[in-house]
């Protein structure tokens, strides 16, 4: 009697077990996307902002890769990484969002909306681009401590956000607008491409595989992308390059960079073949690294 007593009172037990267990694996399953984003963002910026350095600077100047490269190394090898710290903080963000929100977002959109897919999945990634734009500031900082014009201002990220307070919020803000356009519809481009670029690889058989084959499909979507955007950026960077004074627009800072350079369409895309193989190999570790820890997540 006691023995069928003890068995009838296990499976209360074993069901407590479950539901203490499942809230928790729900948890970790919701927010898988936006781990993998984060760890991918960091895996990739640890990587290629000495590549990203020497990029600025040349969307900034209009210089040639070599001048780019000898002015880091005039600045020294200590401050080869001066300005980590927002692009890691900025990347592990937005990366984090990017992917995150895109994945919730489209299910969200699913379910309460008769759309076709295509349309439900192009406004989710807008929606997302859109979101990342909060962390604009972290940008900002960016471009002021890599321009060594301002390597007597400021030392760190803490002076540079400093540096900016004084001036209001708006100042934390500038070049808003290239970045929600350029998160807004590289986005839809990235998401929207990128499976039917992977189904034309070779199929895949093996983990290398499936691993050669992410880089593959993220580094040509990157490298397109950054190719396509690189004028917006060069805009971004610009505006960004300023501290105080007018707000200039978009239009005007575009034709004051254009007159700059002898109208010459070469030199608007001056850095972009520097680019395209940061963004290649960027957007390559940042797809592989994501979709890698998808799968052992």
């Amino acid at each position: 009697m006691m023995d069928s007593e003890a068995h009838e009172k296990r499976p209360p037990i074993l069901t407590s077990s479950k539901q203490d267990i499942s809230p928790h694996i729900a948890n970790v399953s919701e927010m898988k996307h936006y781990l993998c984003g984060c760890c991918a963002a960091f895996n990739n910026v640890a990587i290629t902002f000495p590549i990203q350095k020497v990029l600025f600077r040349q969307q900034l100047y209009g210089i040639k890769t070599r001048d780019a490269v000898l002015q880091l190394r005039r600045d020294g090898f200590r401050n080869l990484y001066r300005g980590i710290l927002p692009p890691l903080m900025q990347k592990t963000t937005t990366l984090a969002l990017m992917f995150g929100l895109y994945e919730d977002l489209s299910c969200l959109l699913r379910k309460h909306s008769s759309t076709p897919e295509f349309a439900t999945r192009s406004m989710a990634a807008v929606l997302a681009g859109t979101t990342e734009a909060i962390f604009t500031p972290l940008e900002r900082v960016q471009t002021l401590l890599q321009d060594h014009k301002h390597h007597d201002k400021f030392t760190n990220t803490y002076q540079a956000f400093k540096a900016l307070k004084c001036h209001g919020i708006r100042e934390y803000y500038r070049g808003l607008v290239p970045v929600l356009f350029r998160n807004g519809f590289s986005n839809v481009l990235f998401f929207g491409l990128r499976g039917p670029i992977k189904e034309h690889l070779p199929t895949a058989t093996t983990h290398s595989a499936h691993l050669v084959n992410d880089f593959i499909c993220g580094g040509l979507l990157g490298a397109m992308l950054g190719i396509l955007f690189f004028p917006v950026n060069v805009v971004k960077t610009r505006m960004q390059s300023q501290i105080g004074g007018e707000f200039q627009s978009f239009p005007k800072v575009f034709q004051k960079i254009w007159l700059e350079r002898d109208r010459k369409l070469t030199n608007l895309f001056r850095g972009a073949h520097l680019n395209y193989h940061r963004s290649l190999i960027s957007w390559g570790i940042i797809n592989a690294t994501y979709e890698f820890l998808l799968k052992i997540i």
